[in-house]
């Protein structure tokens, strides 16, 4: 008799490390410490961990392990998996450094074969910084590119959430100027699916899609260019000719007010600023990540490596937290 695969929620979450020489490795520990609601098991450095606690004074130990399957839940340690050599004793904090940037290269890549091959139930990414990895030849510009790639997927989409907005963005890390050709018939109705299939993960059972218009004032009927009429409200059309509660598009200076006054389940955004701004005004302590479209489960935090204080004891872990609850409720 063949032995079943472990149900999802029996099974560990793996959370990222990020860049050692950022705030990652503190808020991990000071996660762990308060307490999440899963097994986890972190894909990091195990010494850069122990001097961090160390320096929080947190009564917690760590235990390396050469796999995920072989995570023990113990409140007081947290299990590390070996995946790379260990990072230099020395390790200058707050600067960039190309040893930091390939090892945040190789624990992502570590926990995307782990969830690929059914051993933790979710990842949840601390930052990584891009200066950092392209010092290690790695020409990648952030987590979502490099999830999409080592898992061969070709649909997704990064959305970002707190508690008043869900924001999804048809296209993400390219210049502005390169916007226009990527904005497709083809982009928006995809985007709009990925926004819907988000919403029923997060447990809506009727997601309501608002598009955002590319031009201001939509368009303006054409007065401000006819992307939006011409190539936003066909793919609207088609995604509620799917049976999806799609709408739009609308002013983009206008929609975010509106969903956040609970008109709306998510706003599909067409490009990074146009999106990201709204959430993160309201606040990056709870903001969440979401990697869309993956054939597992990707949350991260709402903010970057921030050198400036790393070492300093002062960062804060809410977005982690966060970021840790929301993979647990979109993997019951």
């Amino acid at each position: 008799m063949t032995e079943s695969a472990p149900a999802s929620s029996a099974l560990p979450v793996g959370i990222t490390m990020g860049d050692a020489a950022g705030i990652g490795p503190e808020i991990i520990v000071k996660a762990c410490a308060q307490g999440l609601g899963a097994p986890v098991v972190v894909y990091g450095d195990a010494g850069v961990l122990r001097r961090t606690i160390e320096a929080l004074g947190a009564r917690l130990a760590v235990r390396e392990i050469d796999d995920a399957r072989e995570a023990r839940p113990d409140a007081g340690s947290i299990d590390v998996v070996r995946t790379v050599a260990p990072l230099a004793a020395d390790l200058p904090l707050g600067k960039v450094n190309a040893a930091a940037g390939q090892a945040a290269y190789d624990y992502l890549c570590a926990a995307i074969d782990a969830a690929q091959a059914g051993t933790i139930r979710a990842i949840v990414t601390a930052p990584l910084n891009k200066h950092s990895m392209h010092l290690a030849g790695i020409d990648q510009p952030g987590h979502t590119e490099i999830l999409a790639e080592r898992s061969q997927t070709r649909q997704f989409a990064m959305m970002l959430a707190n508690d008043e907005l869900r924001v999804l963005l048809v296209t993400i890390h390219v210049a502005l100027a390169d916007v226009m050709a990527l904005i497709t018939p083809e982009s928006e109705l995809g985007a709009i699916r990925l926004a819907d299939r988000a919403c029923r993960q997060m447990g809506i059972a009727r997601p309501r899609v608002a598009v955002a218009g590319l031009n201001p004032h939509a368009g303006e009927d054409g007065k401000f260019g006819r992307e939006d009429i011409d190539i936003i409200a066909p793919a609207v059309a088609q995604a509620r000719a799917e049976g999806l509660d799609a709408s739009g598009p609308w002013p983009g200076d206008t929609i975010f007010m509106r969903a956040r006054r609970g008109e709306f389940d998510i706003v599909v955004a067409q490009y990074h600023d146009q999106g990201l701004i709204p959430v993160k005004y309201l606040g990056i302590d709870h903001g969440v990540n979401v990697t869309v479209g993956l054939p597992f489960v990707r949350t991260s935090v709402d903010h970057g490596t921030a050198f400036d204080i790393a070492g300093q004891g002062i960062a804060d872990p809410a977005s982690l937290v966060a970021a840790f609850d929301l993979a647990l409720s979109m993997t019951p």
